[in-house]
């Protein structure tokens, strides 16, 4: 078991941006990030031995190179887009609870918006992403050529079966923007959001209106995990790894022709991480859940198991996942309106909510948070995380 065996002792971030860009290579971006989460931790760059950087964003080799790690000795990259960072929370707890490793490096950053296109990736390299080659060979003839199109025949099933209505996706997206209202470091800090603008703004692919998507992001983020034993002796509080898992979909790869359609790899992971913690999802005090679109939301809340599959429309509904509700989520803001750094910013808000640095929008008492990732055409990760 797992349970308690492993603490995320450093975070790191860089400033997030749109135009004209963070004038920073994927890589520069990353180590800034990198830098900052060793400042936090009190280490030296010489004293991590593992690294496990996201899928198709830099090597290990690179970021030891660059940054002086002399003595690199795991080295992992998880192939599950933006479930990668959360899922590397259980490899690299199992690897310094395991003495693989001493401390272990997560890092992960891009340039969302000055850079390359998931749906260039698709085309130009294929082998860069899990079920590329469908999109580009079966999806896009047909019209499908984004995520946001991908993910629309989802939320419109789910629609279909169960009644999800609109205004519970636009629920989704007021909440991201309420709290990003009480973070200074957000992109939508400032602009405040109301359903009417919501339901105004423009259809990108039904059921998905522009304001059901991520906001495009310059931006990285990084995290150190080691053992309860040398987190003792570092410089900030342990946050300690309560539970953690991850899981695919079937088929992995494809999402038209699955025999259960709403079932995600996060279904498979969430009871084993609930489990390996001993709790409930009622006992968590927040979420931070992957939001690439809204309704990704709320299916992860089914998921997961904080409501039943076909009642995450009403559960978000009338503030019931804003601060001061039933279940805060993305207490940041999220990617639909802090910014889109690969899911990595979910896991350092539930860092920093858990040390109580998260100022105004600090979740009163926070003791128990859960973290999820989704990525690719449904891989789903989770960590159950205390202080």
């Amino acid at each position: 078991m797992l349970k308690d065996k492993a603490c995320i002792v450093g975070i790191g971030d860089t400033p997030v941006c749109r135009k004209p860009g963070s004038g920073l290579s994927e890589m520069g971006i990353q180590l800034k990030a990198a830098v900052a989460a060793l400042a936090d931790a009190g280490l030296k760059a010489s004293q991590i031995d593992g690294i496990m950087p996201f899928p198709n964003l830099g090597k290990a080799e690179a970021f030891a190179a660059n940054l002086g790690c002399t003595n690199l000795r795991f080295a992992a990259t998880l192939n599950m887009g933006g479930a990668a960072p959360t899922a590397s929370i259980r490899a690299a707890a199992m690897a310094v609870a395991t003495g693989v490793a001493d401390y272990v490096m997560v890092p992960a950053g891009w340039n969302g918006f000055s850079g390359a296109r998931v749906r260039e990736t698709s085309v130009n390299d294929p082998d860069a992403i899990p079920g590329a080659r469908i999109a580009r060979d079966y999806y896009m003839p047909f019209g499908l050529t984004a995520p946001p199109q991908w993910y629309a025949l989802m939320a419109r099933r789910h629609m279909h079966e169960y009644g999800t209505t609109h205004e519970q996706l636009g629920a989704v997206a007021l909440a991201m923007r309420k709290h990003a209202q009480l973070n200074p470091t957000a992109l939508m800090h400032g602009k405040p959001l109301t359903m009417a603008d919501y339901l105004a703004s423009p259809m990108i692919a039904d059921p998905y209106r522009l304001l059901d998507c991520c906001v495009e992001t310059d931006g990285a983020a990084a995290f150190i995990v080691t053992s309860v034993e040398r987190a003792r002796d570092l410089k900030q509080k342990p946050i300690y790894i309560m539970g953690a898992a991850a899981g695919q979909p079937y088929p992995a790869d494809e999402i038209t022709n699955r025999p259960e359609f709403h079932r995600t790899g996060l279904t498979n992971a969430a009871p084993e991480a609930f489990r390996m913690a001993g709790i409930t999802p009622v006992d968590a005090d927040f979420a931070q859940i992957y939001d690439c679109f809204t309704f990704e939301v709320i299916q992860q809340l089914e998921e997961a198991g904080f409501c039943k599959r076909g009642e995450g429309g009403a559960f978000v509904e009338n503030g019931g996942i804003e601060l001061g509700g039933r279940l805060p989520v993305n207490t940041h803001g999220g990617l639909l309106s802090h910014a889109h750094t690969l899911g990595i910013g979910h896991v350092v808000e539930a860092v920093r909510q858990l040390r109580g640095e998260a100022g105004e929008r600090q979740v009163k008492g926070a003791e128990i948070g859960v973290v999820t990732g989704w990525g690719d055409f449904g891989d789903g990760s989770i960590a159950i995380l205390r202080r």
